[in-house]
């Protein structure tokens, strides 16, 4: 016959709920991690773009570019020694809430020849 002592009664299922509340928590914090490295692929993507557009001198594909980057990003884009400069920086809150994870992205590309 099994017999239980009266003090651990239950503990199998309060450690059951703490696995459980763990890999919950785990698995979050592994989404949001994938999160902000998929935010921060996309920031420097559009960096490239917005930077190889503008050292063609293409205002349209710089301004879709711009368009199509990740709502809140600000993008900064200046000449300088022949090169087209775009810094592209976005506070990231990937689920929406929690702490803002800050993320930049440079791209600098030589400029054309009738660009100069």
């Amino acid at each position: 016959m099994l017999s239980h002592r009266p003090d651990e009664r239950g503990s199998t299922t309060v450690e059951v709920a703490l696995g459980l509340v763990s890999l919950l928590l785990a698995t979050v914090a592994g989404v949001w991690l994938v999160l902000v490295v998929v935010l921060q692929a996309r920031i420097v993507d559009t960096a490239s773009e917005i930077a190889r557009q503008e050292a063609r001198g293409d205002r349209v594909a710089v301004a879709r570019a711009e368009a199509e980057a990740p709502a809140g990003t600000t993008v900064e884009r200046s000449r300088d020694r022949g090169l087209a400069v775009v810094t592209v920086r976005l506070d990231a809150r990937p689920l929406g809430a929690g702490p803002a994870v800050p993320l930049q992205a440079r791209a600098r590309v030589l400029l054309e020849p009738g660009e100069r």
